[in-house]
């Protein structure tokens, strides 16, 4: 069973900030920004590729409701998701990572430079 799941399941604390029977979202433990939360379904789906269109439907509108509920849906935020191992997925369960609380930043985005740029 992954963390997630765990989590779901009690199993694990998390600091959570909004549920309903489908979904769960909590903070970051390491919050890359003044907010961070993570987005997942109660369903364990390993990633993006893998999910229901019905699903991703009902998820947009939580995520919209946990954007208003930590106080960034005006000032702008980020929902970010991580898909396999070279996209920077770690836990092979979905979650979108929504961030914001200040300006953010936009780094490069991967180790490689392909571009001599960085």
């Amino acid at each position: 069973m992954c963390i997630f799941c765990k989590i779901i399941n009690n199993e694990i604390p998390s600091n959570v900030i909004l549920e309903n029977e489908d979904f769960m979202a909590f903070h970051d433990i390491n919050p890359k920004a003044p907010v961070h939360v993570l987005a997942i379904p109660k369903i364990h789906v390993e990633s993006f590729n893998e999910v229901s269109p019905q699903t991703m439907k009902n998820m947009t509108k939580f995520m919209q409701d946990v954007a208003k509920e930590v106080g960034i849906d005006k000032s702008g935020y980020r929902v970010i998701t991580n898909v396999g191992d070279n996209g920077g997925q770690e836990v092979k369960h979905l979650h979108f990572h929504i961030v914001g609380g200040a300006k953010l930043a936009w780094s490069h985005l991967s180790d490689a430079d392909p571009m001599g740029k960085f």
